[in-house]
């Protein structure tokens, strides 16, 4: 009695994916990544040097997603755990005439969905849909698509059947409502979550523990020989893949000491593109080679009076906001050189003289601003910072900062209570759970980890003694053992 159902059921599935799909082959990995280039267009941090913490967000969830990815390509894999992500999607116009995207005026909207899928095909058709973006590009990917079978497809009426139970407990079927609410249900707690992950992250760290001691010998001996005030990364690269850029360097080291020597008191920062950076860090590009290391190098004397310049500068334009100190601050800010940062405090300061407004004398000092080359209204930080666009009305500015000078004081006496607070947590936290190393990323505000660590104080976790936790976003084992736990984390059993 139920021969002629089966038909029909197809068409719950046509609600969720394009008639197409269900004749369609199996994407490779090369076709997968070709399908979601949209999806990376929008969602790239390249495209969010403007907004650090949007791009620290992008860049862990593209991590997760390769690994999830990858599984899914893995012979005989059989299921995945449901996996959440969240991504900033850049607003384009898909519907451009000359067919490329374009930035919207919207800016960017934060998307969050999870990953419960089985093949590539429906990975990349639900990672586009939860974003809004356009699938039909994927159909021209499936040259096996049956003509005949699409035509019947088009035919059928799109009115969705809801099925009672006693069909799917009869037919064995898998109830598609069912599954989605399952997954929508279904929630990651830190407990469960470190039952499952805990071993394998401790023979991670024990695998790494080689190879952190010797990033510690290079770093220490290279700070020592170039007389440098300290070595760090802009990105989590891996334990090995920072041991192989300090051997580089120590090689430019060993051909061209005393060039490398101009860099003495200074921090050295491998990152993407080399220069010196808007508080005066050596940034060394780790896509450059040592060419363009030694040419850096010998130019750092010139980089150094650009930046008694740009501190003059900036005295200049604290003097005209009455006494203001400005500031940059790198968690907040794009990271961006040193000549880019004094073309816009001189944009700035040039206007300010143009249209001068008066402040009384010192009547600001205690206060802070930042400047945004992508804003068009100044708005009061909840750190207690000023972010003062470039480009912005100096009438307006005025008028603002005179009624904002009071929160703006309280904001930033709260910021230093909070801090304090946030060090005796950390601390305290360490010490419970016998911590190797407790940290968090520039992404998590201190309020955030404050309350990350007040709830952590209250549980039992074994799992954590030794072990290196970083306070995230998101849920992932490192490549090196480290634990990154989300700042709300869930606690209780999870939904079976």
């Amino acid at each position: 009695m139920f021969c002629h159902l089966r038909p029909v059921r197809r068409l719950c599935l046509e609600k969720i994916f394009p008639h197409w799909f269900l004749y369609s082959r199996a994407l490779s990995g090369a076709e997968a990544v070709n399908a979601l280039r949209p999806f990376y267009f929008a969602v790239h941090p390249d495209f969010f040097g403007q907004h650090p913490r949007e791009r620290e967000v992008n860049e862990n969830s593209l991590k997760r997603l390769s690994v999830y990815l990858e599984n899914l390509q893995k012979p005989g894999f059989k299921s995945l755990k449901p996996t959440q992500l969240t991504f900033y999607v850049r607003e384009t116009d898909q519907n451009s005439s000359d067919g490329q995207e374009s930035f919207s005026t919207a800016g960017f909207r934060a998307v969050k969905f999870t990953l419960h899928t089985r093949d590539l095909l429906s990975t990349v058709l639900y990672i586009l849909n939860s974003c809004s973006l356009s699938i039909e590009h994927i159909q021209s990917l499936n040259t096996n698509v049956h003509s005949q079978p699409l035509k019947e497809a088009k035919r059928m009426p799109d009115r969705p059947i809801k099925w009672d139970k006693s069909y799917y407990s009869f037919t064995g079927f898998k109830d598609p409502d069912e599954d989605l609410e399952q997954v929508s249900r279904m929630e990651t707690t830190l407990t469960s979550w470190l039952d499952n992950n805990g071993k394998s992250a401790v023979k991670k760290l024990k695998n790494s523990l080689p190879l952190r001691k010797e990033l510690d010998r290079l770093k220490d001996e290279l700070s020592h020989q170039l007389q440098l005030s300290d070595i760090r990364w802009q990105r989590s690269w891996g334990i090995a893949h920072r041991c192989s850029q300090l051997h580089s360097l120590g090689r430019l080291a060993q051909q061209n000491l005393e060039t490398l020597k101009n860099a003495k008191g200074c921090t050295l920062v491998f990152t993407d593109r080399s220069g010196m950076s808007a508080v005066g860090h050596v940034m060394l590009g780790t896509m450059d080679v040592h060419h363009h290391w030694t040419k850096l190098f010998e130019r750092l004397p010139s980089y150094f009076d650009l930046q008694r310049r740009l501190m003059l500068l900036e005295d200049q334009i604290s003097y005209l906001l009455g006494g203001m100190q400005v500031v940059y601050i790198e968690e907040l800010q794009p990271m961006l050189t040193l000549e880019e940062y004094y073309s816009l405090l001189d944009v700035f300061y040039n206007r300010l003289m143009k249209n001068r407004i008066l402040f009384h004398p010192r009547s600001l000092r205690g206060l802070q601003m930042i400047l945004n080359s992508d804003r068009y209204a100044p708005s009061l930080h909840e750190l207690g910072h000023f972010n003062i666009p470039t480009l912005c009305d100096p009438a307006n500015l005025q008028w603002f900062i005179l009624t904002k000078a009071q929160q703006a004081r309280e904001n930033m006496k709260r910021k230093e209570e909070l801090k304090v607070i946030e060090n005796e947590l950390i601390q305290a936290s360490t010490k419970k759970f016998s911590l190797e190393k407790f940290y968090k990323e520039p992404s998590v505000s201190s309020i955030q980890m404050v309350d990350c660590c007040k709830r952590l104080l209250e549980q039992s976790l074994p799992y954590l003694q030794g072990m290196h936790l970083c306070i995230s976003h998101f849920y992932s084992v490192m490549q090196d053992g480290d634990l990154c736990i989300p700042w709300n984390w869930k606690n209780g059993e999870a939904i079976k």
